[in-house]
């Protein structure tokens, strides 16, 4: 099955990626990795007979892969189009689940008076609890400078 899983996976990186990494997993299953689309395929033996699970994922930044995201047991029987057919569809629901997070870093940043940059979202004036905690601590303050220097003889 080991070699089954290997000769499969390299086949299959053929067929989806040009540039692809092909290794071996600790638990047996073979990982295809996509550094330039950022994500990755494994393969893995499931006790059946010519069936693999088939896991897709992304790759975070610095390289390391996030947890698989999407799984189904495929037949490994069926030939290498098919099970391309497969990945492509596991890759694209991938990368769907990934785009409302980019999406939302790529924003260009609005400017607000003078030019200046300002950040969605973001306010610039000081808020009214901000102002009842400042005033709630000037009044302890002065009641403290009062009794403490004489206020109450």
């Amino acid at each position: 099955m080991q070699t089954q899983l290997r000769e499969t996976a390299a086949e299959l990186a053929a067929v989806l990626w040009r540039e692809h990494t092909v290794y071996r997993e600790r638990g047996g299953g073979v990982v295809i990795r996509g550094e330039h689309v950022r994500r990755w395929i494994s393969l893995a033996p499931t006790g059946g007979k010519d069936q693999a699970l088939v896991r897709a994922g992304r790759i975070l930044d610095g390289g390391t892969t996030a947890p698989a995201r999407l799984e189904v047991v495929v037949d490994l029987a069926a030939g290498t189009a098919e099970l391309a057919a497969v990945c492509r569809r596991l890759l694209a629901e991938v990368a769907a689940d990934a785009a409302p997070s980019a999406a939302g870093t790529a924003r260009p940043a609005r400017t607000g008076r003078a030019g200046r940059s300002v950040r969605p979202g973001r306010r610039r004036h000081t808020g009214f609890g901000s102002w009842v905690v400042l005033v709630c601590v000037a009044g302890a303050v002065a009641f403290w400078a009062y009794t403490a220097f004489g206020g109450a003889r």
